[in-house]
């Protein structure tokens, strides 16, 4: 047991040793030692979605960094892992399990892999990276499901599926739709199943990428996709899944975190354009990169400003910069990655990921646990699994969780006007006290324990009310429990 451990993370780490050294064979007992050593490591987050989504643009917006090949080279075709060190290197794992450091380049800023064999020897690669970023978070970058090759699409599927034998390899998924697609939601699907699956209310989320396109690249294509991605969240279907869905612009939040100096420069020069001239080299990608537009820039230097930031990307810069809303590369920088919704996405993955990285992480060990038990792996079965669901049933974290998913699949109903309220308090919104309350963080504790009590009043009479029914009184008895808890960090804050 490892002394910061916390009470949920030391019951766990004791489990999972117990059942390592029950093990019965080598690769049973190489999985559970992984699972305990992961219980104290970052977090793993896969971007997944189908080809051509910009799942690599997102990550290296998200890094800050351009890594991540955006293109259709061999590196797209394999399961990449971007992890936080102090050396860069690139190791290539091979399906046997070999590992070895692969030379690379850097040369057009995406990292260039020499892999020196066949891509389908590989199981994946792993990039190591100094980035503070990358220090509580590993991000996994997927290739594309529905591809035109069934095995690159099978890479990323078994990756995350939920198979009862096969231990989770990622905590949580991030997941790109272009448009509402039934693939997409089929995907979603096989990340699910009703006990310790790797879906749930709280490590899916959903993203709506390439948000400029549905807009028609006009200026606000934002705003239309804000509402596009509102009705795919209230869509039953896809809130079941992935019950967050917001719009992010990939091209511009990379283009907003690496813009270069001589980048700005260069759309400066087209916003002091005549304002008819300005229009008219705007008007498309074709007329943007013609060799006859009546610029200084180079049709090569167009088309670099085109891949970087995108028509869309390119359009709002000119307007920013005319309109002297921005006057630097700096100022620049920060509002493409504002509008971009980057910023936004960041904050939802602190709140929905990592403020809840050790239970996400408890619940992988536990699943590999389960795994390694269905498939015959571990002596004295029987008392290990029934050690789980003790676990399982007793911690009031797993408790929420499986609350939360049956408030958001129906399986369980309250009054409608108490569905938000209890959605919040069992942390749907997010994790820390204030959310969960449904208040300011920078409230005072007074006016947070003057919250609570209201919400433990409340709660304790719809769990006492002979109008409740049976499943909502147990699920009422989950939300006190959790108001307890919140009233429990409150009182010695005050004191």
């Amino acid at each position: 047991m490892s002394p910061h451990d916390d009470p949920l993370t030391a019951a766990v780490r004791e489990l999972v040793g117990v059942a390592r050294d029950r093990a019965l064979d080598p690769v049973s007992r190489d999985q559970l030692a992984e699972a305990v050593d992961r219980l104290s490591g970052p977090l793993r987050l896969a971007i997944a979605g189908r080809v051509k989504a910009g799942k690599s643009t997102l990550l290296n917006a998200l890094v800050g960094e351009e890594l991540a090949p955006t293109d259709a080279g061999e590196c797209t075709k394999l399961v990449t892992w971007y992890i936080g060190g102090h050396a860069v290197r690139v190791i290539a794992v091979h399906k046997d399990g070999r590992r070895e450091q692969r030379p690379f380049s850097r040369e057009g800023g995406a990292l260039d892999v020499d892999l020196g064999a066949p891509v389908d020897t590989f199981d994946h690669l792993e990039v190591s990276w100094p980035s503070s970023r990358l220090q509580d978070l590993t991000l996994v970058d997927t290739p594309g499901i529905a591809s035109l090759s069934t095995e690159v699409s099978e890479r990323t599927s078994t990756l995350l599926s939920a198979e009862d034998d096969r231990p989770p390899v990622v905590d949580a998924v991030l997941y790109l739709f272009r448009h509402s697609h039934a693939s997409d939601v089929r995907f979603l699907e096989a990340f699910h199943d009703d006990e310790l699956g790797r879906g749930t209310p709280l490590n899916a989320v959903g993203v709506l990428s390439r948000p400029d396109e549905i807009g028609s690249c006009r200026l606000d294509a934002l705003t239309v996709a804000a509402r596009v991605a509102d009705r795919y969240e209230r869509d039953p279907r896809i809130h079941r899944l992935s019950p967050l869905v917001l719009p992010v612009a990939g091209l511009l939040g990379q283009a907003g975190t690496t813009l270069r100096e001589e980048e700005y420069r260069a759309l400066a020069m087209i916003a002091a354009l005549p304002e008819d001239v300005c229009n008219e080299l705007l008007l498309t990608a074709d007329r943007l990169l013609a060799d006859d537009a009546d610029v200084m820039l180079t049709p090569l230097e167009r088309a670099h400003l085109a891949d970087r930031l995108g028509l869309f990307g390119v359009r709002l810069s000119v307007m920013l910069i005319r309109n002297r809303t921005v006057r630097s590369a700096t100022e620049l920088a920060q509002r493409l990655a504002a509008d971009s919704g980057l910023e936004e996405l960041r904050g939802v993955l602190a709140r929905q990921f990592l403020e809840r990285s050790r239970l996400l992480r408890a619940r992988s060990a536990l699943a590999t646990v389960r795994a390694v038990l269905r498939r015959g792996g571990c002596a004295d079965a029987d008392r290990i699994d029934a050690r789980v669901e003790e676990v399982m049933s007793t911690a009031h974290e797993f408790v929420e969780v499986r609350l939360l998913t049956d408030l958001r699949t129906g399986a369980v109903t309250v009054a409608e006007r108490l569905e938000e309220e209890m959605d919040r308090l069992l942390g749907g919104s997010g994790h820390s006290v204030a959310r969960r309350l449904g208040l300011p963080e920078e409230s005072s504790v007074p006016q947070l324990l003057d919250a609570s009590y209201a919400a433990l009043d409340r709660w304790r009479r719809v769990e006492s009310s002979p109008m409740t029914s049976r499943d909502a009184r147990i699920a009422a008895r989950g939300v006190v429990r959790t108001c307890e808890g919140i009233v429990a960090t409150l009182v010695p804050a005050r004191v």
